[in-house]
């Protein structure tokens, strides 16, 4: 019996069902039933979200204690689902609401409930789009979000869950500009920190960041913590023996974290002298194009974060920070030729600008965590000038000098062809394009 003949037994609750072991199978099969099994629970979950729904329409509010739910001894739909279920709050509230999708359709969201009910889309996915572009309103209209979620679809299977909700945001925020700043203002409502004592006498740490304040908060850990969680590596003496003294240090990279905090907190205003994160006191760069500024209307994108910033808060920050100006002209003024082999600081600014990040295709890593590769290599004749450097974080940086890929530049894009040991055609993949100002440049 094959791997997934025995998985027909899923649906037979008249016999026990354990997992058959998967040892045997070769690579190839491997990844074709892990694909098989996706398709599978998308179909289950799309058939317990039409149940889900209907436990929902049976627990309207308007029916009161004569509703399913109440009936039964639950407050809400979303909690007799979670009791039936056994999944999560957060899981049992996602099926409500795309149950209610598949149950009463609104139709700009049709597409959405036809790839639920089809089972080409998730549940959690069709969430995070409906979630993430939210409702037609004074700003944007029913057919456009319409367009926006059909995009969305197209784009799902590249993309993980959190970069798709980031990226039905990211489509809201471009369709209905001048609700930018209300929907910042939204989520900065929503920060908050709690202090818990604990019996035990320890005191637990919970809260919320708005965009802006997280831009600081990860900044600044990942400058306290980076050479324990993967960040770049370091090419100067001192900046060596510090990495190494902290991966070495007995401590767990989260116990640095809050030890970090507990140092910020303590010293409060006072500048850093590198003694604490080893650095100066982390930047925190914010991207918007000049035509933005000129217009006064737009948004404007934190580094390393998703979700855009109104032009009040990009002039707030400038006002308060300073600001460097980077052209996207086709002209490279920081070009150092064959004089230099490491990229400066002022070119690391220009390429994490343009780049967003690493651009290895479904890598997530910010600029902060990222190294400035040669696409030629240096050392093989290479070039330290902008357009032939890119972002890559330590590990696709190892990946391509030690796995035999290849990054090289088509005109002013970039383009990643695997080993002929994994693609014996070597098709090229397009690199990803994370920076929202360079996006919106390129049209």
């Amino acid at each position: 019996m094959t791997f997934l003949d025995a998985l027909a037994a899923v649906a037979d609750l008249s016999t026990p069902f354990a997992p058959p072991p998967a040892t045997a199978l070769g690579d190839a099969d491997l990844l074709a039933a892990q694909r098989s099994l996706a398709e599978i629970r998308r179909r289950i979950d799309a058939a317990s979200a039409v149940v889900a729904g209907e436990i929902g329409a049976r627990s309207r509010p308007e029916l009161g204690h004569s509703g399913l739910a109440q009936r039964l001894g639950a407050r809400t739909p979303e909690i007799l689902i979670q009791q039936q279920t056994g999944v999560s709050k957060q899981d049992a509230r996602a099926l409500a609401r795309v149950g209610a999708l598949l149950t009463e359709p609104e139709p700009w969201l049709d597409p959405v409930a036809e790839a639920v009910a089809g089972g080409t889309s998730s549940v959690a996915a069709a969430d995070a789009i409906r979630t993430g572009l939210g409702a037609p309103g004074a700003g944007v209209g029913a057919d456009e979000l319409g367009a926006a979620a059909a995009q969305l679809l197209r784009e799902a299977p590249d993309l993980t869950l959190e970069r798709l909700a980031a990226r039905a945001r990211e489509l809201r925020s471009e369709l209905d500009l001048d609700g930018v700043a209300d929907r910042e203002a939204q989520l900065r409502s929503r920060r908050y920190l709690h202090l818990t004592p604990q019996a035990d006498g320890m005191t637990r740490l919970s809260g919320l960041l708005d965009p802006e304040s997280a831009a600081t908060v990860v900044a600044t850990f990942d400058a306290a913590t980076s050479p324990r969680r993967g960040g770049p590596r370091f090419v100067d003496e001192e900046s060596i023996a510090r990495a190494e003294r902290l991966v070495a240090d007995e401590r767990t990279t989260e116990q640095i974290a809050l030890d970090t905090f507990v140092e910020l907190v303590r010293l409060g205003t006072l500048a850093d002298d590198g003694a604490l994160l080893g650095c100066s006191t982390p930047s925190v760069r914010i991207l918007v194009t000049k035509r933005e500024l000129d217009t006064g209307r737009g948004a404007g994108h934190l580094e390393g974060q998703r979700d855009p910033v109104s032009l009040a808060t990009v002039q707030r920050r400038a006002c308060a920070e300073g600001s460097i100006p980077i052209l996207f002209d086709g002209t490279q003024p920081l070009d150092l030729g064959r004089t230099e082999r490491f990229f400066t600081p002022r070119q690391k600014t220009a390429i994490a600008a343009r780049d967003g990040g690493c651009i290895f295709p479904g890598c997530e890593r910010p600029p902060s965590w990222s190294e400035t590769h040669h696409i030629d290599e240096w050392q093989h004749g290479g070039r330290t000038d902008i357009r032939d450097g890119v972002l890559l974080c330590r590990h696709h940086h190892l990946l391509l000098h030690n796995n035999g890929w290849k990054c090289r530049r088509v005109d002013d894009t970039y383009e990643f062809v695997p080993p002929a040991s994994l693609d014996p055609e070597r098709a090229p993949i397009p690199c990803e394009q994370r920076s929202p100002a360079a996006r919106k440049l390129a049209g």
